[in-house]
């Protein structure tokens, strides 16, 4: 079954994906990554620490933090630091940005230092989890890579690469990268996180008011593969 998408673009099409690199100048890892009209710019920051329970083990962590400007929607959302409180919504994301990471990085490579990456959404458009994630592993590529030019072992604790996409159910049509018009009316939406081998790294999945079939999670599950290929290759262009 096929659905005519508001923006043109066949079922199996990401949207336009685009990454600019070095975007911060201070970070050790800069990028910022657009999925259409949804942009959010990852950050890498080195610090030369590790949490209180990973003192004295000789191995380094990386963590994310998540938050949308308060104009990045339809309608301004007051920042959460001046509500008092993170949203539950926020802690959820920055906790799947952290997992997505930790597991493509060699952790005791980096010695007891900690890289926490940024992702702040500047305009939303649906998608903005799967675009903080893809963009996030470029941000750390990058970062690794100035330790590494800087003759620092840490430089290689990238394993692989890892991406992420939405897929859905609209009008009983599968459909990939979902913007927010398509996220809002999907029967089912899932984000899966990808690695280069082609490996898992989380699936969420939910059937909005509605149930779904293992056939129709197989065709959601082969489209998020195709769409994370795609991002995957996309990324290594822009590492050259």
């Amino acid at each position: 079954m096929t659905l005519p998408r508001n923006d043109g673009r066949p079922a199996n099409a990401l949207r336009t994906i685009r990454f600019e690199p070095g975007f911060n100048r201070y970070a050790e890892g800069s990028v910022l990554t657009r999925f259409g009209d949804t942009v959010v710019l990852c950050n890498a920051s080195l610090e030369e620490t590790v949490p209180p329970f990973l003192r004295g083990q000789g191995r380094g962590w990386v963590t994310a933090e998540y938050a949308m400007i308060p104009r990045a929607g339809s309608s301004r959302s007051p920042r959460e630091a001046v509500r008092g409180r993170i949203g539950g919504r926020t802690h959820e994301i920055q906790r799947l940005i952290g997992r997505s990471l930790r597991a493509v990085t060699d952790l005791s490579l980096l010695g007891e230092r900690t890289l926490v990456i940024d992702c702040d959404v500047l305009q939303a458009d649906g998608g903005t989890r799967t675009a903080a994630i893809t963009g996030s592993c470029l941000a750390l590529s990058l970062a690794l890579r100035k330790l590494e030019k800087n003759g620092v072992a840490a430089g290689r604790a990238l394993k692989e690469r890892v991406a992420a996409v939405s897929v859905g159910l609209v009008a009983g049509a599968a459909l990939l990268d979902l913007n927010y018009e398509e996220d809002s009316r999907a029967a089912v939406d899932m984000n899966f996180v990808v690695t280069e081998s082609g490996r898992f790294v989380e699936i969420q999945g939910t059937g909005e008011e509605a149930t779904f079939s293992v056939p129709e999670f197989d065709r959601l599950r082969d489209l998020a593969l195709e769409g994370c290929r795609e991002l995957l290759r996309l990324q290594a262009e822009v590492l050259g």
